[in-house]
Parts: C-alpha cells; structure tokens; sequence
C-alpha cells in the first residue's frame, strides 16, 4: 500500500457488510477485506502471508479467518496467525464509520 500511516480511504457504505460477513473492496491499489464480527468491523489485507492466497474467500471461524489454500488461522481482529503454515502476521487496517461509511487507514 503505497498510502501513509494516518490517511482514510472511504470504502463502502457501512450497511453493505452483514453480520458474520466479509466483503473486499480496494483501498490505495491494495484488496481489503472487511469483516462484521457481531456488528463491529475490522479490515484486513485480503492476502495470506504464507502463499498469497486470498482470505475472503475463507471460512470465518468465531473471531478468526481460515485461508482457504492450505488451512493457516488469522485473528480477524489483529491480523495474526494462529496456525502453521502461516508464521507472518497480515497487515491489519484501522476501521471506523462515518456518516453510514466504512473509513479504513493502516495501523
């Protein structure tokens, strides 16, 4: 991502996410995926950082994603791996709505 620490991308309207959901949408030429766990966001990198894999497409599992390639574990929440084969930790993104919008900048 080529944006700085601090700068906003206005990604989608808040409503667009349902519970229990996750969509992608692009923030500064990077795919993120936003996750609605129980009516709280959080925003992830839509890559997995053992193989490149895209997490979206995943199970989400309680508070956690399950990349869909070969099985590694991401604390939705944090971006942290849980399980081999993953040992990196995806980029996470700050999450806020303002004015029914989905706001994300990097941690």
């Amino acid at each position: 991502m080529s944006a700085t620490v601090g700068e906003w991308f206005d990604v989608a309207p808040a409503d667009d996410i349902p519970r229990g959901e996750v969509r992608t949408y692009e923030a500064d030429n990077t795919e993120v995926a936003i996750f609605n766990l129980d009516g709280q966001l959080y925003a992830l990198e839509d890559i997995c950082t053992h193989d490149g894999g895209y997490l979206a497409s995943g199970e989400i599992e309680g508070d956690h994603i399950v990349c869909p390639r070969h099985g590694a574990h991401f604390d939705i929440k944090s971006g942290v791996p849980l399980c081999p084969p993953a040992y990196e930790p995806v980029p996470a993104f700050e999450v806020r709505v303002d004015a029914g919008r989905v706001l994300v900048r990097r941690r």
